[in-house]
């Protein structure tokens, strides 16, 4: 059975870019029947973050897809050192001793790429032995083949036949002079020890696949297959990056603007995947049943966004449609968090008396703080009295209703159902049309004209505060 594995460095956030990896590896791995394997590869010491380590598990676990086994790079040094020490004893690795800051320079020389330095490819294996034994610091290179001209080839499942010349790959490093493994080496050993079958990551490692094929043929193991994925671009063409794009591409951010893990993964799935058939929403298996790796396209995908809109509309629209269909409980529950970080105490009954409100009238979580504002204060923020007065009428009139609507709310089944009996027979008693009626209450209790429906809504904020509100709003009046 297939085994796949999403290996992310600690050194940055979960990438949008990364997410969509990591999916798409869970999506085969579910649907071939297989195991998915996190791997933490944290072996760049200098440029590893706890603050990042803690943003990849809360990223991943928000996606709630989860993971069959778990593995650090860290704990496994031992298991890269075999590997090097059985290239380097198989004479397709040499030490080199040349000082980092005089390697830089070779590989940023001006005489074309860099690809070996000569003396320390051809130095005796007795001097080597012997600078080494000395305690001279080195790096150990891969020997790439000189003698002839070689291709490296592979088949990736995406893209094809790939073919590249040996000429053309210098002798990367397997270990730096610390004797700490290079990102090369470490992938490639965890990969052939932990036996995975299919290497599932983006397109901009395509380039890295030459070299690990090589190191899997030098340690005698059969490299699994690749497939890279097409990048993720923004508008521009570009690629998405922090430096450029900011928080927009990190997983963080979309949750934490109150996406639904699945509108997300859905959302993410389709850039640069196609179930083959005109769905776009799918359920998770809808997802595992279509997944395949045939379905993933060569063309890199757009995310689209905008400096006022950070978010691609197709995604919120996502968001929007399976909040619609979600049931109430469910829904209240996941607003609940969003209330009371922005400080407002509110009980979990009140909130799914809230949530049917306003389902219709989000699109991300966090709108609920919009959507639902005036649930969650004491008073209201200042409204245009000249608001509360209906359409064909005037000041006299939108009173004569507002002092009605506190003498039936005084006595009235505070119900969705009692409220709307008694306020149409109050518009009835007055002579007035429904919107007449009821639209100076909504300004009155919400202050503002556009507000979920008025009787659930007074049901939702209760006897008390809604003829305080009114009671606030007929002394507004007065003066007109």
């Amino acid at each position: 059975m297939p085994r796949v594995r999403f290996a992310p460095s600690p050194t940055g956030f979960l990438h949008i870019g990364s997410a969509r990896t990591f999916i798409f590896n869970w999506l085969y791995a579910r649907h071939m029947g297989g195991t998915m394997i996190l791997r933490i590869d944290d072996t760049d010491v200098g440029r590893n973050s706890e603050a990042s380590l803690t943003s990849i598990y809360e990223g991943l676990r928000w996606l709630d897809l989860g993971w069959d086994e778990e593995y650090r790079q860290s704990e496994r040094l031992a298991l890269h050192q075999r590997m090097a020490e059985a290239i380097f004893a198989n004479g397709l690795a040499y030490r080199d001793f040349t000082p980092a800051e005089a390697a830089q320079g070779e590989k940023s020389g001006a005489h074309g790429t860099w690809l070996f330095h000569t003396g320390m490819r051809e130095m005796a294996t007795a001097e080597s032995d012997r600078r080494a034994a000395a305690g001279e610091p080195f790096a150990l290179r891969f020997r790439v083949p000189r003698d002839r001209e070689r291709q490296v080839r592979f088949t990736d499942c995406v893209y094809g036949e790939q073919a590249k010349s040996t000429a053309d790959i210098e002798d990367f490093a397997l270990l730096r002079s610390d004797g700490l493994p290079t990102y090369h080496l470490a992938s490639c050993a965890d990969d052939a020890d932990l036996r995975i079958s299919h290497i599932i990551r983006g397109q901009d490692h395509l380039t890295n696949t030459f070299k690990h094929v090589l190191i899997f043929e030098a340690a005698g193991v059969a490299a699994p297959q690749f497939a890279h994925l097409p990048l993720l671009v923004a508008p521009d063409g570009t690629k998405l990056s922090k430096r450029r794009h900011g928080p927009v591409v990190s997983v963080t951010t979309y949750r934490d603007a109150g996406f639904l893990p699945h509108a997300f993964i859905n959302f993410l799935c389709l850039l640069g995947w196609s179930p083959k058939d005109d769905r776009e929403r799918l359920t998770r298996q809808e997802l595992i049943d279509a997944f395949s790796l045939e379905g993933i396209n060569r063309s890199n995908a757009v995310v689209n966004f905008t400096e006022a809109d950070p978010f691609d509309p197709k995604a919120a629209h996502f968001n929007a449609e399976l909040i619609r269909t979600m049931p109430v409980e469910e829904l209240a529950e996941r607003l609940l968090p969003f209330v009371r970080a922005a400080g407002h105490q509110v009980e979990p009954g009140i909130m799914a008396q809230i949530a049917p409100l306003i389902q219709e009238r989000i699109k991300l979580l966090r709108d609920v703080l919009t959507a639902a504002d005036f649930f969650f204060v004491e008073e209201l923020a200042p409204y245009d009295a000249a608001e509360l007065i209906p359409k064909k009428g005037d000041a006299a009139l939108a009173l004569r209703v507002l002092e009605r609507a506190g003498e039936v709310l005084a006595t009235a089944d505070f119900s969705h159902d009692g409220l709307e009996a008694a306020l149409r027979q109050a518009a009835q008693d007055l002579g007035l049309k429904a919107g007449q009626m009821f639209e100076p209450i909504r300004v009155a209790v919400c202050g503002r004209k556009t507000a979920p429906p008025l009787f659930g809504t007074l049901a939702a904020l209760g006897r008390q505060t809604s003829r305080k509100r009114i009671g606030q709003a007929i002394e507004k009046l007065k003066p007109i």
